[in-house]
């Protein structure tokens, strides 16, 4: 594997990238997305695991810090305005290996909305896991993601028993209780802009969404449980850290870049 790092421009800052490839001329690259304001490592280093794993399958991999983040250049604005480093970082890749004909971009949270707002920036396929739907940035669990809590927990014997011996407390559990008497809200205008841009674009697409992830189950509140798309990683956190998480995911996406 080579790794290279690398600037590109992005209306008028010079963001920072790594570019990883394997031997030869691969003909399809992995461009992966950071969410919220993380540097293009990823949290624990997941995206360089990811990017080591995409070349030792042959294809290419791209990550770049957003504006204003890590090494990148310009005012950090966000996930809703990342449209313009999306393309800049798309043609970056590019440029930097021209044997590519095809591009699959990656992105968990805010950086999977991020590739729905932009109807994919121009890439060919579509990897996108946990996306953020809150329009609050610290937004707290949904009603969807409480009734799946609750549901788990009224099966678990270790959490009634510590209802039971008062363990449990109650003001907070009634507090809980009278959020999910509430009907759910209407889907967000983040949340139609995001089907909107999605349903614009033509290339193949997945939907992870981890077991144990409340905002996953907040997507899956307010998307169609029939999109055939999804695929739901069990037991899995946000980040998907765990040993059968890392597995499933890299699958999923060895799966795409296959696919392409």
């Amino acid at each position: 594997m080579m790794r290279r790092m690398l600037k590109f421009p992005c209306e008028g800052a010079m963001l920072g990238a790594t570019l990883d490839t394997p031997e030869g001329a691969p003909e399809t690259g992995l461009l992966i997305v950071s969410g919220g304001n993380e540097i293009r490592s990823g949290a624990w280093g997941s995206h360089a695991r990811i990017a080591e794993g995409a070349v030792a399958q042959g294809y290419a991999a791209f990550r770049f810090d957003r504006r204003g983040v890590g090494e990148s250049e310009g005012a950090n604005g966000g996930f809703q305005s990342s449209a313009p480093d999306l393309s800049a970082a798309l043609a970056a890749f590019r440029a930097a290996v021209p044997s590519m004909k095809r591009v699959i971009a990656l992105g968990n949270c805010d950086a999977a909305s991020a590739l729905m707002l932009a109807s994919g920036a121009g890439v060919d396929g579509l990897v996108l896991s946990n996306p953020w739907t809150f329009e609050e940035e610290n937004a707290g669990p949904s009603v969807q993601a409480l009734r799946a809590h609750y549901r788990k927990r009224l099966v678990n014997t270790d959490a009634l028993m510590r209802l039971i011996t008062g363990k449990v407390s109650l003001a907070g559990l009634f507090g809980s209780l009278l959020r999910l008497a509430r009907p759910a809200p209407p889907p967000a205008p983040l949340m139609q802009q995001m089907r909107d841009g999605l349903g614009a674009f033509a290339g193949p697409v997945r939907l992870l969404l981890a077991g144990n992830d409340s905002t996953a189950q907040a997507f899956a509140g307010v998307w169609d449980g029939k999109d055939a798309r999804i695929a739901r990683c069990d037991g899995a956190s946000h980040s998907f850290v765990e040993p059968h998480a890392r597995t499933w995911l890299m699958d999923q996406i060895i799966a795409a870049l296959k696919a392409a």
